[in-house]
Parts: C-alpha cells; structure tokens; sequence
C-alpha cells in the first residue's frame, strides 16, 4: 500500500466493526426513541448511546454484553465512510435508533446508518466563513454534539450554537454565545437537560476576560442563564451572592486582566440533585501575581462547581 493510500486511510474514515457472526448485527428499539431526561436515566436503556458520557451520569458504562473476551476476535469491518475533509474526529459518536450521529472538523455533523455506513444528512456551520479573520486562532476539532428532543444540537468554534433536525439537518436556530470581537472559541460538546442545553468556551485565559457557562433553551435558542467563574468589577455590582463572595478570595484589580477561568469542557447533569457539576479551566493571566498580586483562592478558578440546574 502506498504512502498517499494511507495518508486517505488515517485521515478520512470513520469505520463501525461488527462480526457478521453475531446474532442480531443491530437491535434498534421498536419505537421510536424519544431522548429526554427520562430516556438519559433509563438504567435499560441498552440500545442506544445517547449522551456525551451515554447518559446522564456520564461513566460512558455500556450494558451490552454481545462483545466480550470470547467474542472479540470475531470482530472485523463492516463499512468505511470517507471523510476527506476531515483532518480530526475526536467527538463521542451518539446512536439513536440505528442511526450514528457525529461531528467532524469544525463542526461539520453528519447523520449515518450505523448498520449500513449510508449517509443520512451532512450539515456544514461554515465555521471559518464565519470566524473571518479569527479563523486563524481557533482549535479544528470538535468534541461531538448533543441531541434532545428531536434536535441535534452542535457548537461551532466561532461560538454559535445551532440546533438541527434530527431527522433531516436542517438548521432550526441559531444563537450566538458571546461576543465575536472577543478570542474566545469553543471546542468542547453542549449537554442537553431539563429543556435546557449548556455549552462553556476556552481563550479566557488569554485575554477572552471572564470565563462562564451559559444555558438556553433547547425550543428557542434564547439564554436561560449564566454563571460566570470569575466575578467582576466590584464597582459594578455582582450578579449573585456567589460573585460577591468570590471576590474576596481576590486582590488588585484583576477584573482588568480578566481573570480566565474557561469552561471549555466536562459538564455533568446530576438528575437526583438536580444540579449541574462544572469544570473550570485556570486563570488568566497565568501567573498569579500578576492577576492577583496578594494572593488567594481566586475561586472559582481550577474547581468542580456545583450549580443549581434552574439557575
């Protein structure tokens, strides 16, 4: 095989091995799934993977048993779809009834037939069309994407979250996440929950200001709330009791250097408490004295927050 061969091969595939010799290659439910907070807390739900993590709890555990110890050296190729545009796929694939949906470079989704490899649906954010002169300064990879509720919901790395329909890619709203002057970017995967999806960002650390997460509604595309990871000028009033209190663990005048704090990735929705669980990214600038020349926790940089999941 020759070089160019397999320059094709390691760039431009995404490849689903199953075993002819297994009984049932695919076991799609009978109905048609319905992914919401029921579906995503289904201890039975088997067929399906429907979240980031699988579902709610994101320990990415599946029940099936069809593949083991005994059975793996059956396994071989089914089909192979050429991506050739694709120079990165590191998103968790989602199956919903037999069907894999996933995001590509730039947030490019696609819809596949995961018995058969057949594209169902191709839908291309034109993220660097977009981006314009930003595109230069944005990460390529994307880390998937969510459904709910009837929508695929991706996120761009210009910022924007674009709801889909599930069954034919066509864009139903577009929302904007923060401001385009600014050098943030997104490279990490929504998560959709309560009607509601969150998505967070990256480059706050490097003069985007403050980092935050922020959720919409999933029907509308129109913001819910946000929680932001560093608090702001003091003289400005705080939006909650958190900002306030995590101003003390502050010192000089580090809202003018920003403070970073991204939330680029790793949301969990806990559905028992529910409450949303936030990995926050470090400060910005990175040297402490400078942002904060006397010290302190800077929460909440570099934490696990817990948030309440209405607000």
């Amino acid at each position: 095989m020759n070089v160019n061969r397999l320059k094709r091969i390691a760039g431009a595939a995404v490849l689903l091995a199953v075993a002819g010799t297994f009984p049932g290659t695919w076991n799609s439910a009978s109905a048609e799934t319905v992914v919401d907070d029921a579906a995503m807390t289904d201890p039975n739900q088997k067929d399906n993977w429907l979240a980031y993590g699988r579902d709610h709890s994101e320990q990415r555990f599946s029940p099936l048993d069809q593949i083991n110890v005994d059975s793996v050296g059956q396994l071989g190729l089914a089909w192979s779809l050429p991506l050739p545009e694709d120079r990165a796929l590191v998103g968790t694939p989602l199956v919903v009834d037999g069907v894999m949906y996933f995001t590509g470079s730039y947030s490019k989704a696609r819809a596949v037939d995961a018995k058969t490899g057949k594209l169902l649906w191709e839908y291309d954010p034109e993220t660097l069309k977009h981006a314009g002169d930003r595109s230069r300064m944005l990460w390529g990879w994307s880390r998937g994407l969510t459904i709910y509720k009837g929508k695929v919901i991706i996120a761009t790395a210009d910022g924007r979250l674009i709801a889909l329909d599930a069954k034919t890619g066509t864009p139903i709203w577009t929302t904007q996440t923060f401001d385009p002057k600014l050098p943030l970017h997104i490279s990490g995967a929504p998560k959709a929950f309560r009607d509601l999806v969150i998505i967070g960002n990256g480059g706050s650390e490097q003069g985007g200001g403050r980092g935050f997460i922020t959720a919409y509604h999933v029907e509308t595309g129109e913001q819910a709330w946000r929680f932001y990871v560093v608090p702001g000028n003091p003289a400005d009033g705080f939006e909650d009791e958190a900002q306030e209190m995590a101003a003390k663990t502050w010192t000089g005048e580090w809202w003018k250097l920003g403070g970073g704090g991204q939330t680029w990735n790793g949301f969990t929705y806990d559905a028992e408490f529910d409450q949303l669980l936030v990995g926050t990214g470090n400060g910005g600038p990175w040297n402490q004295k400078i942002r904060s020349p006397d010290g302190g926790d800077n929460l909440f940089l570099c934490s696990v927050v817990a948030l309440d999941a209405k607000t």
